[in-house]
């Protein structure tokens, strides 16, 4: 994360968006910008979990990633195409990727469907139900 927050700041000093026009430098001193860099890596750690759980669950690889890889991607597509904005929202709050990416905005957050630590809640309640059903199918099935 330090990395890209380097590679950023380069690129975009480079590109024009400096304090000189306007624009704030990005520095970890910044509490947006250090709230996203963490939570950036407690969105990943808390994927990989979910991920950990769906595999114990299946326990075969292959489908196993594509029930992660649905579940994370799927919703956002879904959300794109549903005319109402009720439902729109719904699906944007609960969704596990769309709902814990919220974590990285630093601007508009009022109009975000929720709040950057609520939503990274949500992958967490996701990967703690997929951490204790397998954990419970394990006990179970392969005890």
């Amino acid at each position: 994360m330090l990395g890209s927050l380097l590679a950023g700041q380069l690129i975009l000093s480079g590109h024009g968006f400096t304090p000189a026009h306007g624009y704030p430098p990005l520095s970890l001193g910044d509490g947006l910008v250090l709230r996203a860099a963490v939570g950036s890596v407690l969105y990943l750690a808390l994927i990989a979990l979910l991920s950990l759980g769906v595999a114990t669950i299946i326990r075969d690889p292959g489908p196993a990633i594509g029930i992660v890889v649905g579940l994370l991607y799927l919703a956002p597509i879904i959300a794109a195409v549903v005319n109402s904005p009720h439902w729109r929202n719904d699906i944007e709050r609960y969704a596990p990727m769309t709902a814990g990416l919220a974590i990285q905005a630093t601007t508009g957050l009022r109009g975000q469907p929720i709040s950057p630590w609520a939503g990274l809640g949500v992958p967490a309640a996701w990967a703690t139900a997929a951490l204790l059903t397998g954990g419970l199918l394990l006990r179970l099935r392969d005890a």
